[in-house]
């Protein structure tokens, strides 16, 4: 018989659980800086500790916004005010969960209570039954000060999406926020982008598919069994680093009738479409299609969908560091292969990429970084240039043709190797207020053109 902190021999006093648990929840608002604006973001967070350790939902960043460019985090408690806030500064994105993690000042943590207080001591909760009750809290938006709300539901069905996930009939918590049993056991952390599909009729179509989803609240929550570990991994590194990288690119799961037909059994695979350059992968001697099959002597389970096997390989690298050495099985032809591989720091991410924005010519580029060479086919000896971020409306090189995403080759018919190389030909042109022109070799899906870009 397990047993839970607080209040959970009040398991039919709701308003007292209730109470307590929205201590574990916070709404967080934080403003992202670009070139020309600074727009505001809100969302929802719960707390994992006593050192006021927040986390919010992986999808409320944008993976390729550097964390430089994130500026004011302020925290609100539910149902206070909206003009009292406390500050928070951001702590970086932990690559396995995508989970961000945040920490708020000393003044607001007295007043917040971990999620983890209310996780059953032991064991762990049982896994939710068809009909069960679960339920959690909604917050309403900031011109409302984020007034809490109940919301419950049953449990419809349990499968593994790689983590154990509970599918409810109704909405159960906002997602990114806690949902509980009828006991007030932490039973899991909702998730959004599950939407349902209906019909849409009218007098010219017949019915076209369409697609509904709840922004606000979430029927769906991975169970605590599987995101507790999760909640300690805050990362170290503002840049979420070290990330574990094997190089086996462009995941594709197995088709279940090709499983049969290898009489594989009960589980599936992966297939590899392509083995990158300088990986640990290529160490290892995987080859393209390849087909993995097993992590460490442990088949790969058959998920439904089949796509969810690509996610559980790629947790089953994330759960692990730099350096380590596991076991690969794949499938090669009719042969059964056993590579030993050993994991590498991931190259550096978009995110990392240095970048300079230059006003007068209203572009922002960005430094070449090993991901852009995997996207344009480019070895990784062959890399140089800059990559465009960022071209500013109506301004001479958005007129001359540039768009984000070209790769620039040369400035003025000079080669430009590095970054720091393409900023001082670039940094020269706009201190000069003479020049009436220059001239950009890009490459764009894998066509190069010139443009001549006007400055007067």
């Amino acid at each position: 018989m397990w047993v839970v902190a607080s209040a959970a021999a009040r398991a039919a006093d709701f308003p007292t659980l209730f109470k307590e648990r929205v201590k574990s929840v916070v709404a967080v608002e934080f403003f992202t800086e670009s070139e020309l604006d600074r727009r505001p973001t809100v969302t929802n967070a719960f707390v994992v500790d006593t050192n006021g350790t927040l986390v919010l939902p992986s999808g409320v960043i944008d993976g390729r916004v550097q964390p430089s460019q994130l500026k004011d985090f302020r925290v609100y408690l539910p149902g206070k005010p909206a003009t009292e806030f406390a500050r928070a500064v951001y702590l970086g994105q932990d690559p396995l969960s995508g989970w961000h993690f945040v920490r708020v000042e000393e003044k607001l943590r007295a007043q917040l209570t971990p999620v983890t207080a209310f996780a059953a001591t032991s064991p762990a909760v049982a896994e939710p039954a068809m009909a069960d009750d679960y339920w959690g809290i909604g917050l309403r938006r900031k011109d409302e000060d984020f007034m809490p709300y109940f919301l419950s539901g049953k449990i419809s069905n349990v499968q593994s999406l790689p983590e154990r996930t509970a599918v409810a009939l109704a909405e159960v918590a906002a997602p990114g926020l806690p949902v509980f049993n009828k006991e007030g056991a932490l039973a899991g952390i909702a998730v959004g982008g599950f939407g349902s599909t209906y019909l849409q009729f009218s007098r010219n179509e017949r019915g076209s598919p369409l697609m509904l989803m709840n922004a606000e609240e979430s029927r769906v929550f991975q169970l605590t069994g599987d995101v507790l570990p999760w909640m300690s991994r805050s990362p170290a590194r503002i840049n979420g680093r070290p990330i574990a990288w094997l190089g086996a690119y462009g995941l594709q799961p197995m088709d279940p009738d090709v499983a049969a037909f290898l009489k594989l059994g009960n589980q599936s695979g992966c297939v590899v479409s392509e083995v990158l350059a300088d990986s640990p992968a290529q160490a290892a001697g995987m080859k393209d299609r390849d087909i993995i099959v097993a992590v460490d002597g442990l088949p790969v389970p058959r998920f439904t969908p089949d796509q969810v096997a690509v996610s559980y390989i790629e947790r089953t690298i994330l759960k692990r560091n730099p350096g380590d050495k596991f076991t690969l099985t794949v499938l090669r032809g009719s042969e059964r292969v056993e590579l030993v591989a050993t994991l590498a720091d991931q190259p550096k991410l978009q995110r990392e990429a240095e970048r300079k924005y230059f006003e007068k010519l209203g572009v922002t580029v960005r430094e070449f970084v090993y991901g852009d060479g995997v996207l344009r086919r480019i070895k990784p000896a062959d890399q140089h240039g800059v990559i465009v971020n960022f071209v500013k409306n109506n301004s001479p090189v958005g007129t001359a043709g540039l768009r984000p995403e070209d790769w620039v080759l040369e400035v003025d018919g000079v080669e430009v190797k590095t970054y720091v190389e393409a900023v001082a030909r670039l940094a020269a042109i706009e201190e000069d207020a003479t020049r009436a022109d220059f001239v950009l070799l890009t490459s764009r899906k894998n066509a190069t053109a010139v443009l001549r870009v006007k400055l007067k």
